[in-house]
């Protein structure tokens, strides 16, 4: 009897976690992966390293005609590089970071919980959640986790000023295969950060990268 009243137990405290509704969550602190970029007129695909320890990511998206372009984002500093390896140059770009892709904000709202897939029998699909909120000048996001492991797969934003863009993830692994992927090249020491009448955000740095490998095809 008392093993059956500890199932019991165990029971309706899975089932009251069940019912709580899902909260903010933290990413895995170190992560690689591949993505896809799409916005007006405009789309690219790639890989992607995220350190969530130095709030630094590298973008590479790759052009059918094997050509790489290459992005250093360091949320920290409120910089990123542009790189280009076929003439060994580099451009120092100022970074709006008041808002992380990769990161659940805390005052995020939850837009839902589904399955992705079929919950019908284990391994057929993913439970995730959808969270939303509202950016600066107006903006609104959406981004979509994995409810066990905050695994980041969708984040779309919408602005006045830049349109839309959805940035999806996938084959991500946890773990990232070199540091040296968050330092910048030596010949970026000598670029100068320029100016510009508004800073990128993540969104409009990204669009600027799918923009290139697109001209580069």
């Amino acid at each position: 009897m008392d093993f059956i009243r500890v199932l019991c137990c165990l029971g309706l405290l899975l089932a009251a976690c069940a019912a709580q509704d899902p909260k903010p969550c933290t990413v895995p602190p170190l992560m690689s992966g591949g993505f896809s970029v799409m916005a007006t007129n405009v789309t690219s695909t790639g890989k992607i390293t995220y350190d969530a320890f130095g709030q630094r990511m590298r973008v590479r998206a790759f052009t059918s005609s094997g050509n790489v372009v290459d992005q250093l984002i360091l949320f920290g500093q409120k910089v990123y590089y542009e790189i280009d390896w076929s003439n060994f140059t580099c451009k120092k770009m100022p970074l709006d970071t008041s808002f992380v892709p990769m990161q659940v904000p805390s005052d995020a709202q939850l837009m839902g919980q589904v399955v992705m897939g079929s919950s019908s029998s284990w391994g057929m699909g993913v439970l995730v959640n959808t969270w939303y909120g509202s950016l600066p000048g107006n903006g609104f996001y959406s981004s979509v986790f994995t409810e066990i492991g905050c695994i980041p797969l969708t984040v779309s934003l919408v602005t006045p000023a830049s349109g839309w863009t959805t940035v999806s993830t996938f084959d991500w692994v946890l773990g990232i295969s070199t540091a040296m992927d968050f330092v910048p090249p030596f010949f970026c020491a000598k670029s100068s950060l320029e100016e510009t009448k508004t800073p990128d955000n993540f969104f409009t740095a990204l669009r600027s990268l799918a923009m290139k490998s697109n001209k580069m095809v």
